[in-house]
């Protein structure tokens, strides 16, 4: 049986996102936000706080200043989805630019706590981290920091830390790697119907990360979401240990592809494997940004995380005086996790409608991603003596804790580390 206690500790090894960005350290502001979407991202992100106590006076939004240490640049996928966030948070709460302060390409080791101090002496009321090694750092500035909040993404120590300024923070992606799962099975179906396979050779290759769960959780989703529309369909994992590597991602789908792999996904964080997959021909499904403009031939859609909602509830309650959750984590429902554009020119037709129909099912509560009747381990179907997470038939992923905890291999499924 997993215990509860084991989970997290494979969660928190997992958690770490990040991808390895360039060496040095550049501090810039954020440009003026461009045009985007956030109106309805906005109104999404008024209904993730299911708290408001008032444990403060607030602070007026044009004294307010806001920090973001990232791991990485707008040139890796996890960053730019994160930078995004940020920009969408500064147009939708009108920050200007001087507002706004970003540490680029912070490892994650004591020049992450270097810049959360500079940050909190430059006067930023509220500071954001994006890499789970950055954590430990983060907990060290707010403790000495106990008036400048402190918001950490992918970690697990804050709950434990008893420090009221500090708070961890994530999204139910599962559910976009489901919802791109079944944009992939009906692709399998169309290529079946079109004689270009057959169902027993409808397999998928996915490019992991590193064996840690939330690598697993993501891979074990997306597979789920395939099989809801391919039941046929097997797939194979291979694992890169990197988190952003070109050249070991392009490799893998490449080795993956002549395993007689007939679509690839991915959980790494650059262009390596779509662009194997625009060479090869063989359609693709990425992570973070659209790869469409990549493998304009290949590319399906991607699952993506809007950090959007997240950043404009955390900054808002620091404006308000209102407290921030200790332990975040929200999903389609509030506009956390989304698909990228869908490519017509590739997706099989009534995509698009299947996916409404799929993310409202999530939304509902009709679809439970991890529903325990629609996978096996071992031949044998999990049940709540399997995991401390299970019940009522599924297990409740990201609801014990913000960062993913599924580690289980699932019938249907190979792993091999490269």
């Amino acid at each position: 049986m997993k215990k509860f206690l084991a989970l997290v500790l494979t969660v928190v090894m997992a958690a770490s996102l990040a991808a390895c960005g360039n060496s040095g350290t550049k501090e810039t502001q954020a440009p003026a936000s461009g045009d985007s979407e956030t109106a309805a991202e906005s109104t999404a992100a008024e209904s993730t706080g299911e708290t408001a106590e008032k444990v403060g006076e607030g602070v007026d939004v044009k004294d307010l200043k806001v920090g973001f240490i990232f791991i990485g640049d707008e040139n890796e996928g996890y960053t730019a989805a994160h930078y995004a966030g940020a920009k969408g948070m500064q147009e939708a709460l009108g920050l200007s630019d001087d507002q706004i302060i970003i540490k680029w390409n912070i490892p994650e080791d004591e020049t992450c706590y270097d810049a959360a101090v500079d940050l909190a002496d430059q006067g930023c009321n509220i500071v954001f981290a994006n890499s789970f090694g950055h954590e430990s750092y983060i907990l060290q500035a707010a403790a000495e920091f106990p008036d400048v909040q402190f918001c950490h993404a992918t970690g697990y120590q804050a709950a434990g830390s008893g420090l009221a300024n500090m708070h961890n923070y994530f999204t139910s992606i599962y559910e976009s790697r489901y919802v791109s799962g079944v944009v992939a099975g009906m692709k399998l179906n169309e290529m079946i119907a079109d004689g270009k396979i057959t169902e027993d050779t409808a397999k998928v290759g996915y490019v992991g990360a590193y064996p840690y769960a939330e690598v697993i959780s993501g891979f074990t989703s997306f597979f789920l979401g395939v099989r809801s529309q391919c039941p046929s369909a097997t797939m194979e994992v291979k694992y890169t240990n990197s988190w952003a590597s070109f050249d070991l991602e392009k490799e893998c789908a490449e080795s993956l592809i002549a395993d007689k792999c007939v679509l690839i996904s991915q959980h790494a964080d650059t262009t390596g494997a779509p662009t194997a997959c625009q060479a090869a021909g063989v359609p693709c499904v990425g992570y973070n940004i659209s790869m469409i403009e990549t493998a304009p031939d290949a590319a399906l859609t991607s699952a993506s995380i809007n950090w959007e909602p997240y950043y404009e509830y955390a900054t808002k309650s620091v404006i308000d005086g209102t407290a921030i959750d200790t332990d975040w984590c929200k999903g389609f429902a509030e506009g956390a996790d989304k698909l990228t554009d869908l490519n017509d020119k590739v997706v099989a037709e009534g995509t698009a409608e299947k996916v409404k129909e799929v993310e409202d099912a999530i939304i509902d509560g009709s679809l439970h991603v991890f529903d325990t009747s629609t996978f096996t381990v071992n031949g044998k179907e999990l049940t709540d003596a399997d995991s401390e997470y299970i019940s009522d038939g599924y297990f409740h992923e990201s609801e014990k804790a913000s960062a993913p905890a599924f580690d289980f291999i699932i019938d249907g499924i190979t792993a091999v580390t490269q």
